[in-house]
């Protein structure tokens, strides 16, 4: 067993080696590695510990940005805890960092204002929440749910399944139609327009058979039929109801359904949906041009399909 003796002399010699002077303390090797080997294995444990809480307030139905939230403050508590005592075993007192500090803090202000910025804003929209994971959001002809909520962005899944990592800054600095901030009920229109002459009470009492069959339509509020208008070619009407707001946020399947309907009812009943029309009249003398023809070949020309006209009746 002497080997293993001289090899924990040798090894307990090397790490009490002194490598360098930080102001009036040594820096050995033991401590330079026992500063990055603490980091490592405090954020390994660290993320295991994440994840089980994480696992555990999402079983017992905790709101999913609550528990974004909660994650966000354990990192950031643990990664400043594992530097101060990173700096602890390397006998580094925070006060050397005075003037490099205030130096890279000037740096970072001007060079990473956007970042910044963005990561105040995430810390922002976690705390008031006027943006929450699962929400149906539309900004900029965009229309998507709230994935996940970021340090420096937001993740959005659009309705046509793409992805779209925004600024959180972005959300806090412009208007955002959030679709089911409060809850998941909204109105939509469905507009149908008849022929002149329909029978309009009829026609009311069809939209809204048609609605009332449809087990997405809300009956409360009920739907409601409006005379809209006399329009240039049909006589307006609009459905008016709610529903409950469907995954994706695409309501055009509800509205293509309700109008299948409606067009089977009205076929029923002979109602006509109107379309646009056109009366075209024609006055005046007829005249046929040919290329390169001149005013006595089109007289000829017309006369001669006159003749033949007068022929074919006799």
């Amino acid at each position: 067993m002497e080997w293993l003796s001289n090899f924990w002399t040798s090894l307990s010699h090397l790490l009490s080696k002194q490598l360098f002077m930080f102001g009036d303390s040594a820096i050995t090797v033991s401590q330079v590695v026992a500063a990055p080997l603490l980091i490592v294995l405090g954020v390994l444990i660290a993320r295991l510990f994440e994840r089980n809480l994480s696992r555990r307030f999402t079983s017992r139905g905790m709101d999913n940005n609550l528990v974004l939230l909660i994650r966000r403050g354990f990192w950031v508590l643990v990664i400043v805890m594992l530097l101060l005592l990173a700096l602890s075993i390397l006998n580094v007192p925070l006060g050397a960092f005075t003037f490099i500090s205030g130096a890279v803090a000037i740096g970072v202000g001007f060079g990473a204002q956007a970042i910044i910025n963005n990561f105040i804003s995430g810390w922002i929209l976690m705390g008031e929440r006027p943006i929450r994971i699962g929400d149906l959001l539309e900004f900029e002809g965009t229309l998507g749910r709230v994935e996940n909520i970021n340090t420096r962005a937001t993740l959005i899944r659009r309705i046509d399944g793409v992805h779209i990592v925004t600024p959180n800054s972005f959300f806090i600095e412009n208007t955002v139609i959030n679709w089911t901030l409060v809850n998941d009920e909204i109105r939509t229109t469905v507009r149908v327009g008849v022929a002149y002459g329909s029978p309009v009470r009829r026609v009311k009492e069809l939209i809204l058979k048609a609605a009332n069959e449809h087990g997405d339509v809300m009956q409360e509020p009920p739907p409601v039929v409006i005379f809209e208008d006399f329009g240039d070619n049909a006589l307006v009407f609009d459905l008016f109801f709610w529903t409950m707001l469907r995954p994706g946020g695409d309501l055009r399947g509800l509205r293509s359904d309700l109008r299948f309907r409606i067009t089977e009812l009205f076929e029923n009943e002979g109602i006509v949906i109107a379309f646009p029309q056109r009366d075209v009249h024609l006055d005046g003398q007829l005249r046929i041009v040919r290329e390169g023809g001149s005013e006595p070949a089109v007289a000829n020309e017309v006369d001669h399909l006159r003749a033949e006209n007068r022929s074919e009746h006799s």
